[in-house]
C-alpha cells in the first residue's frame, strides 16, 4: 500500500546579489591569487634550479682547473725528467743538480723538487733543509719505481713536511677558528698539509735508476684559489652585491680560501658546517644546495677529494652570496604583489557596478512579489534602467500582475455566487440529516461485531437455549407472583438486562461468524459518497468532542461491495478515533486510487491526532474480543471490519504509535 508523500524539507533562501557578487569577485580575488600563488611557487622553484644548475656549472670549471694543475704538475715533472738539460746536469757532480732543481722550482713554480732512489736516499734536492732519508711509499713514487709517471694528491703529516722542508710544515699550521654549525672537535690546529704530488722515473750518474719528485703545497696556496675564484666569477658575472667564493678543504678545514672572516682577514683556519661534512666527507656526495658558510648563507657546491690511496681527504667549494638573489626574489613577488592588487582594486570597482545593474532589477522584482504575497495586489516593479534579459523579464512581471489583479477581482466575483449556492446546499442538507436522524442510533449499534469462527457459532446458538429458557422462566415467575412481582422490580430489571446484553453478544458473536446470512446485495459505486454519508450519522459524537474534520476525496475508481457493509466498517473506524480524541483533535477521512500487490483499487484512511498505540497493541487490535474500551466495548467491531473488508478481496492495516495518533487503512478491488 502506497505511503503518504513526505513534506519537501524548506531550504533557507539564498540572496542572488551575494551570487552575484560571488560570480563576479571569485575569479579576481581567488582564482586569480591562487593561479599566481602557483605561478610565484613553480617560478621560484625553476629560480632554485637556476641558481642550483649555476653553481654546479662553477664547481665544473673549478674541478677542470684542479684536474688542469695536477695534469700539468705530471707533465712538468715527466718533461724535466726527459729533458736533455738534465742528462747533461745528470751526468756531472752533486752540486750542479741541487742547483738545477732549484731553478727549475721556481720555474715551474713548485713548492718542492728533489730525486730520491728506490730506498728513499734523497740524491739531490732543490732546498737545502731537505733531509736524507725520505717515505718512499707513496703510491706515486711506488708508480714511478715500476717505471710509470703518476699525480695525486696526497696529505703530508705534518712530520713528513719537516722533513722536506721546514718552511712548508709552517706554511701548512692552521690554527682552528670556532665556527657556527661544525661539527664539535677537541683539536686546536691543523698541521697536515694537502699536496699535488707528481713521480716519475729518471736515470742518474752511471745509468741508475732513480726517481724525480715534485709538487706543490695547497694550504694557503692563496694564488690557487683566487685564480679559481677569478675563472668561475669573473667581472659581472654576478648581480651587484653578491660575491663568488672559492675554498679548498682538508678534511672539513678551510686551508685556503678568498671567504672573508672580517673585512682584511681569510677565514683560514674556519670548518665547514656538519651537514655539508656528512654529505659530503662522510657518504662521498656531491652537496648542490644552500649552505651557511662562516657567517652567512651562500649558493654552494661541494665535491669530495680524493688522495692517492682512494680516500676522501678534503672538499673542493665554490659558491657565492645567497642574500642578493633572495631580496630579488623578494623583491619581485612584492611587485608581482603590488600590480596584482592595484589591478584589482581598479577592477573590482568596475565588476561590481555591473553586477549591480543585474541585482538591483531583480530585488525591485523581489520586493514587488514579496508585497504581492503580502495582499498588496496594486504592487509593480515599474520601469528600470536594463534593457537586456532582466529589462524584459520584469516588464512581463508587471504585466502578470496586471493579469493576477484582474483574475482577482473575478474570482471575487464568483466567490460571491458559490456563497449564495453553498448556503442553499446547506439549507437542503439539513433537511437531510433530519431525515436520517431515526436512523443514526442503528447504524451507530452496528459496529460491534465479531470474529470468532465455525466455533464460536456453535457456541453461539448453544447460548441461545438457556437464554430461552431463563427469559421464560422470568416471565413465568412474574406471572406466579402476580401483584409482589412490583416488589422486586428493580432486581426483574436487572435480570432482563442482562439477559437481552446476552443476547445482543450472541447476535453480533453469529454476526461474525456468519455473515453472509447477514449481508445484503452488493453494488458498484465510488467510496467517496460513503464516507460523505458517514460523517452526519457520528455528527453528535464529533460536537461532544469538538473535532474538525477533513475529508479529501481523490477517488475516481468504483468498489464493489455492500454500501451498508463499507458504511458499517467507516463508522466503526470513526467512532474509534473519536474516542481516542477526548480532548478534541483532528479527523481526516482520504480516498485515493491506490495500487497494491500489481492490483488497481482504492485507499481509504482514516486518520486522528489522538493518543496512539503501543505497538503490542496496535498487533492486537484486529483480534475478538480484544478491547481497549474496558466495559464500553466487545472487541468484536474491528474484527468485525476486517472480515468484511477481507471477504471482498481487500486489506485492513493500522499505523500508529504513542503520542502519534493512528491511522487505520483500507484498501479496497477496483470493481470489473
Amino acid at each position: 500500500m502506497a505511503d503518504p508523500p513526505a513534506t519537501a524539507v524548506e531550504r533557507p533562501a539564498r540572496s542572488v546579489r551575494h551570487r552575484l557578487l560571488a560570480i563576479a569577485l571569485l575569479p579576481m580575488l581567488v582564482i586569480l591569487p591562487l593561479l599566481l600563488g602557483v605561478t610565484i611557487y613553480r617560478w621560484d622553484a625553476k629560480f632554485d634550479a637556476m641558481l642550483i644548475s649555476k653553481v654546479n656549472g662553477d664547481l665544473t670549471i673549478a674541478h677542470q682547473y684542479l684536474s688542469r694543475i695536477l695534469e700539468n704538475t705530471g707533465e712538468h715533472i715527466e718533461a724535466l725528467g726527459g729533458s736533455a738539460r738534465y742528462r747533461d746536469v745528470a751526468a756531472s757532480s752533486r752540486l750542479p743538480l741541487d742547483l738545477f732543481l732549484s731553478e727549475s722550482k721556481k720555474r715551474l713554480e713548485l713548492d718542492f723538487l728533489y730525486v730520491i732512489d728506490a730506498d728513499g736516499n734523497v740524491l739531490a734536492s732543490a732546498a737545502a733543509s731537505t733531509q736524507s732519508m725520505l717515505r718512499n711509499d707513496w703510491p706515486v713514487i711506488v708508480s714511478a719505481i715500476d717505471g710509470r709517471s703518476s699525480t695525486a694528491i696526497d696529505i703530508f703529516a705534518h712530520t713528513d713536511l719537516n722533513r722536506l722542508s721546514p718552511d712548508l710544515a709552517a706554511r701548512a699550521r692552521l690554527p682552528l677558528v670556532n665556527t657556527p654549525n661544525a661539527q664539535p672537535t677537541d683539536r686546536k690546529e691543523e698541521s697536515r698539509g694537502m699536496v699535488i704530488h707528481s713521480a716519475s722515473p729518471i736515470s742518474i750518474e752511471g745509468g741508475r735508476k732513480a726517481i724525480l719528485v715534485g709538487g706543490i703545497l695547497l694550504n694557503q696556496n692563496l694564488l690557487f684559489i683566487d685564480t679559481i675564484n677569478d675563472l668561475v666569477y669573473r667581472e659581472a658575472s654576478l648581480p651587484a652585491g653578491s660575491q663568488g667564493t672559492a675554498t679548498l678543504f682538508l678534511d672539513d678545514v678551510r686551508i685556503s680560501t678568498n671567504v672573508r672572516l672580517f673585512e682584511d682577514r681569510r677565514a683560514l683556519g674556519t670548518r665547514v658546517s656538519r651537514a655539508v661534512r656528512s654529505a659530503v666527507l662522510e657518504h662521498g656526495r656531491i652537496w648542490l644546495d644552500s649552505a651557511f658558510v662562516v657567517n652567512d648563507w651562500y649558493i654552494s657546491a661541494y665535491e669530495p677529494l680524493v688522495d692517492s690511496h682512494g680516500n676522501r681527504v678534503g672538499m673542493l667549494y665554490v659558491g657565492f652570496l645567497q642574500a642578493p638573489f633572495t631580496a630579488a626574489k623578494i623583491q619581485t613577488v612584492l611587485t608581482i604583489a603590488i600590480a596584482f592588487l592595484t589591478i584589482a582594486a581598479a577592477s573590482v570597482p568596475i565588476f561590481l557596478r555591473w553586477a549591480q545593474g543585474i541585482f538591483q532589477p531583480l530585488e525591485r522584482m523581489n520586493a514587488t512579489i514579496a508585497k504581492v504575497e503580502s495582499g498588496d495586489l496594486r504592487a509593480r516593479t515599474g520601469p528600470v534602467d536594463s534593457r537586456d534579459e532582466i529589462g524584459r523579464v520584469a516588464v512581463h512581471l508587471d504585466n502578470l500582475l496586471d493579469q493576477i489583479e484582474q483574475r482577482d477581482q473575478e474570482l471575487r466575483q464568483w466567490n460571491q455566487e458559490l456563497n449564495t449556492r453553498v448556503d442553499e446546499r446547506t439549507r437542503e442538507l439539513q433537511l437531510a440529516n433530519r431525515r436520517l436522524e431515526a436512523t443514526t442510533k442503528q447504524l451507530i449499534m452496528s459496529e460491534k461485531l465479531a470474529a470468532i469462527g465455525e466455533i464460536t457459532a456453535g457456541v453461539a446458538h448453544e447460548i441461545n437455549n438457556p437464554i430461552a429458557v431463563m427469559q421464560g422462566n422470568l416471565e413465568v415467575i412474574r406471572s406466579v407472583i402476580g401483584e409482589h412481582a412490583e416488589l422486586a422490580s428493580t432486581e426483574f430489571q436487572l435480570l432482563d438486562e442482562q439477559i437481552r446484553r446476552i443476547s445482543q453478544i450472541v447476535t453480533k458473536l453469529l454476526q461474525f461468524a456468519k455473515p453472509e446470512e447477514f449481508a445484503g446485495f452488493v453494488e458498484r459505486y465510488l467510496p467517496g459518497k460513503v464516507i460523505a454519508d458517514c460523517l452526519p450519522l457520528v455528527k453528535h459524537l464529533l460536537a461532544k468532542a469538538d473535532i474538525e474534520v477533513r475529508l479529501e476525496d481523490q477517488a475516481t475508481r468504483f468498489v464493489f461491495m455492500n454500501r451498508t457493509e463499507l458504511q458499517q466498517v467507516m463508522v466503526n473506524l470513526i467512532v474509534n478515533a473519536i474516542h481516542a480524541m477526548p480532548d478534541g483533535g483532528t479527523l481526516t477521512l482520504s480516498a485515493r486510487d491506490a495500487d497494491w500487490d500489481r492490483s488497481s483499487g482504492v485507499e481509504i484512511v482514516v486518520r486522528d491526532t489522538g493518543v496512539g498505540m503501543e505497538q503490542d497493541v496496535a498487533a492486537r487490535v484486529f483480534d475478538p474480543f480484544f478491547t481497549t474500551k474496558r466495559q464500553d466495548g466487545t472487541g468484536l467491531g474491528l474484527s468485525i471490519s476486517q472480515t468484511l473488508v477481507t471477504r471482498q478481496g481487500g486489506s485492513i492495516s493500522v499505523e500508529t504509535g504513542p503520542g502519534k495518533g493512528a491511522a487505520f487503512s483500507i484498501w479496497l478491488p477496483e470493481a470489473a
